[in-house]
């Protein structure tokens, strides 16, 4: 930028109001530095009054006023923002030229905080609150716009339960079924199932449960039956439990690869589950010509076959066997003896040791073996001829080795008979005399101790041919 000594005067006047401006007019315009006079001297032509300006001057000069115009405005409003603020708060002012007084800085201009986020983190759009906050129940206000005297009655609060996933209802229910089997409440289970919401997989509760009793023991496939019957009308109705049935049948061929007998099974089940009401009636009919894979025609047969053999009777309650520690002693003795005669008697025919050993397995009463030691022997002095000893003998020996009639109930089984030998020679006279021979091979084999062989009670009075015989013992 040229000054002003520098440019050349020209002799020429400027026209009228092309006058150079005066010094009261540099002051109104605010300027109070000591450039503004130098520059009116250097102009002025020794007299009072100033110079005509050429009009490369004027342009100039106004180009500069403007310039610093700008420079000074901007600094002056810079301070006095800060100056305000900080008057405000009570502190002293900045240095301008500190950082804290660009215009241009995004930081605290008050120095304070600790770089916490905002609102303690309860603030922002779509926020509910800080974390843990629990609000407390307030009245509606009748001020509020959307209060309506007419509709408003009283606040309810309920607690909602999402509703479950299938996913997390088999990580919830399979748990809670284990369980079952082990304590066999059924109301338990109930209030347990009420707490989910199932929504609209309530199927996959009865489907869970079966599936899991295949894969265990008789007794648990009894709990389920009993389960499925308590859950109808409390926690879901027929046409849940039919739904879980008709995605068992079609996953017959996947239960298979886990459990070969999963369509009898399933069959048993289905009889049972009609028996008792908790399915529909029609349930069987709902399936007649309509059923493509092998697998669930034999299920649906079976039930089929269970329903005509049982249709006198309202509960198929002997479906899964006796079920030892879910049925009251009485009726579990009475049901008991009738299944181990009939598994002695099947033995005798068919002499499957392998086959009379399962049966018993399933009979799941440990604790009534001895009744079987008590049939057995019983069964041997009612008979006849030396087969049904062998065979007998062999029996218990193949029980014994393998550890399913253990010492007690061999020795309590065997016992009972001693007490009983006199009622039971009223009817079997040699009883004295078979029994003998079978206590004797029993302990040849190991089944019994010495002991229990010493205490075999022997005839209680032997007859004798005459007194001319020599004392000879007739047999």
């Amino acid at each position: 930028m040229f000054s002003a000594s520098a440019i050349p005067a020209r002799s020429g006047e400027l026209p009228r109001g092309d006058r150079a401006p005066s010094l009261l007019g540099a002051e109104q315009a605010g300027y109070d530095d000591g450039s503004d006079e130098d520059l009116a001297e250097e102009l002025m032509d020794g007299g009072d009054e100033p110079r005509a300006w050429t009009l490369q001057e004027k342009t100039l000069h106004e180009a500069r006023l403007k310039a610093k115009a700008k420079r000074r405005l901007r600094r002056t409003s810079s301070r006095d923002s800060n100056r305000e603020s900080l008057s405000e708060a009570g502190e002293p002012n900045p240095d301008p030229s500190s950082p804290k007084g660009k215009s241009h800085d995004r930081k605290s201009r008050m120095g304070k905080g600790r770089g916490l986020p905002k609102k303690g983190g309860a603030g922002g759009k779509g926020v509910w609150g800080a974390p843990g906050v629990v609000y407390s129940y307030q009245e509606p206000d009748a001020r509020d716009p959307n209060y309506d005297e007419a509709v408003q009655g009283d606040t309810v609060y309920a607690t909602v339960v999402p509703e479950l996933e299938e996913e997390e209802l088999e990580k919830k229910v399979q748990p809670m079924v284990m369980e079952y089997f082990e304590h066999g409440d059924t109301l338990e289970v109930v209030e347990l199932l009420r707490e989910l919401n199932l929504g609209g997989h309530k199927a996959a509760v009865p489907s869970l449960a079966v599936a899991l009793s295949l894969e265990g023991k008789a007794s648990h496939r009894e709990l389920t039956s009993r389960l499925l019957s308590d859950l109808v009308g409390k926690v879901m109705g027929p046409e849940d439990i039919a739904a879980a049935f008709d995605r068992m049948l079609s996953d017959l061929p996947d239960l298979i690869l886990d459990t070969p007998e999963a369509p009898q099974m399933l069959g048993q089940f289905i009889a049972r589950a009609v028996a008792d009401h908790a399915l529909p009636l029609d349930f069987l009919e709902r399936y007649k010509r309509r059923v493509d894979c092998e697998h669930a025609r034999t299920a649906l047969d079976r039930a089929a076959v269970l329903l005509r053999i049982k249709r006198d009777v309202n509960r198929l309650d002997n479906v899964w066997g006796v079920g030892g520690g879910q049925r009251p002693v009485k009726h579990l003795i009475k049901e008991v003896k009738c299944r181990m005669n009939l598994l002695l008697r099947e033995y005798l025919l068919s002499g499957e040791v392998s086959e009379a050993e399962h049966c018993l397995r399933q009979l799941e009463v440990p604790h009534f073996h001895h009744e079987l030691v008590y049939e057995a022997v019983v069964m041997v002095l009612e008979s006849s001829g030396d087969t049904a000893v062998a065979m007998m003998v062999k029996l218990l020996k193949v029980l014994w080795q393998t550890g399913l009639v253990t010492l007690d109930q061999m020795n309590r089984g065997f016992q009972r008979v001693y007490d009983e030998l006199g009622d039971i020679s009223l009817d079997v006279p040699l009883a004295h005399c078979i029994l003998e021979r079978l206590v004797d091979l029993c302990f040849e084999e190991g089944v019994i101790t010495k002991q229990l062989r010493d205490i075999c009670p022997a005839r209680g009075r032997k007859r004798f041919v005459s007194e001319g015989d020599g004392g000879q013992i007739k047999h």
